[in-house]
């Protein structure tokens, strides 16, 4: 169960509310989003404003948001890029990683990006990236956000998480899309089966329908983490034939070397 839901009977003791929703506060921000206001908050993370604007003065005392008085808004501040270059810089992953997205990149097609992602709630985001130069390709970047359910590397992830954990992540997304559980089960026993036969899985136009891509599962030295390791770019110039003939052995062997799997 989600311990920010439910009665408080139900709810985990050892759960900080007031932490976990300034948290939610911080995640309001999307890319390139620079300014929000207490009612965007508000209206966002579904709290109430007297309880936002309590919040916002805390992280903005905090240093994590930077206030402006003469718009009523917030910015991030300088706290949060502390905090997200330390995750950063604590993924013993990363450091190999780098090198690994430039080998996968460098190809015989420009518009390919390569990227490590990470499963965050319903989300993939990306914690490593090395992206194609053409001005039309598939632009991400540290921090772009993929679905889990719905992309290829999202279905790599879940194929190599534990069960106990895939079975709760597709729980949480039943109660909330009960519509879309048996295409979200149907997709990931197509990855599963296309991993345990050729190392990887596809995603061509289910994420977005100009996008295709492949990905593979990544474990960290520890096994503690699972990351997807993923290529692919805009339809129009990244062809299924191409990625699955030149891209997929590399992608494959990629993965068992970050993996450090023999």
């Amino acid at each position: 169960m989600d311990p920010t839901t439910g009665t408080e009977e139900e709810k985990d003791r050892n759960f900080v509310t007031a932490l976990a929703r300034g948290l939610d506060v911080l995640r309001c921000f999307r890319p390139n989003e620079v300014d929000l206001t207490n009612t965007d908050i508000a209206e966002r993370t579904g709290l109430p404003k007297p309880t936002v604007s309590r919040l916002t003065y805390t992280l903005c005392a905090l240093e994590y948001l930077i206030a402006d008085p003469r718009t009523g808004t917030y910015r991030l501040g300088a706290g949060v890029l502390q905090l997200g270059f330390g995750v950063l810089a604590g993924m013993e992953i990363g450091d190999r990683a780098a090198e690994t997205l430039r080998q996968l990149h460098n190809g015989p097609n420009s518009y390919v990006t390569s990227a490590l992602g990470e499963r965050f709630r319903d989300e993939v985001i990306y914690v490593a990236v090395h992206s194609s130069p053409e001005d039309v390709a598939l632009t991400m970047h540290v921090g772009s956000r993929l679905p889990l359910f719905r992309s290829a590397v999202g279905r790599a992830i879940l194929v190599a998480s534990p069960d106990e954990d895939r079975d709760r992540w597709f729980e949480e997304a039943r109660q909330a899309d009960p519509a879309g559980h048996a295409h979200r089960v149907e997709q990931f026993e197509c990855a599963r089966d296309e991993i345990e036969r050729q190392g990887y899985c596809t995603g061509y136009g289910d994420w977005r329908p100009d996008v295709n891509g492949i990905a593979v599962p990544v474990y960290s030295l520890s096994g503690a983490r699972v990351y997807g390791l993923n290529v692919g770019g805009p339809s129009f110039a990244v062809k299924k034939r191409q990625l699955e003939s030149h891209y997929a052995p590399r992608l494959v062997e990629a993965g068992r070397l970050l993996s450090l799997r023999a």
